[in-house]
């Protein structure tokens, strides 16, 4: 049986989650990776081609985690209790991953794409993309009975935006979202879509 690899993809990856969620994309380096986990940088070489490849298949990895959890908290027969999972996925899940939600929520997707990339990611990429729009409007037409403009943006405010907004502040702050931050949430979601759907 081969012995498993001493500089893995995984702990690669883990490692540059680490470096960028304290430094930010450019703190992540080849040679700081590397000396993270005390790699020559031929070992980071030989599972990603490019810095940029490197970064881009993190991006790709922590963007995964939070929809598919988004997406994964729609499954509930009842509407409403589905709105208010996917809107408490986004503190749950940054609880779950703070660094990953530092990735994500405080840097911008292009510090992480640039060059280009294999088919493979550049296709991960734009399933991601349509994974958030296709999810957003089924909600939308489980809410409202169906897709208006007007419509998508308060569904997308009510369990994106808000969310967003109230674990920006603790994710800056390199702290988990307090437990009072989800009552808020719902608080604001149950009165958003409660106005829309009733108004």
């Amino acid at each position: 049986m081969p012995r498993p690899a001493k500089f893995s993809e995984r702990r690669i990856l883990s490692a540059a989650a680490r470096i960028v969620s304290q430094q930010g994309p450019a703190g992540a380096t080849m040679a700081s990776i590397g000396q993270a986990i005390g790699a020559p940088s031929g070992s980071l070489y030989h599972r990603f081609q490019t810095r940029d490849m490197l970064l881009g298949r993190l991006w790709l990895q922590k963007a995964a985690i939070f929809q598919n959890a988004f997406e994964a908290s729609l499954a509930h027969a009842d509407v409403m209790i589905a709105a208010r999972e996917a809107a408490l996925s986004l503190p749950r899940t940054v609880r779950a991953d703070l660094e990953g939600a530092r990735i994500m929520l405080l840097h911008r997707r292009e510090d992480f794409l640039s060059g280009a990339w294999p088919r493979e990611m550049a296709s991960e990429a734009e399933r991601l993309g349509a994974q958030v729009s296709r999810v957003l409007r089924d909600l939308t037409r489980r809410l409202f009975g169906d897709t208006s403009a007007a419509h998508r943006r308060t569904t997308t405010f009510a369990v994106v935006d808000v969310p967003f907004a109230a674990v920006r502040r603790p994710v800056a702050a390199n702290e988990p979202p307090a437990a009072e931050i989800d009552e808020m949430i719902i608080t604001a979601l149950n009165a958003i879509l409660a106005g829309a759907r009733h108004g």
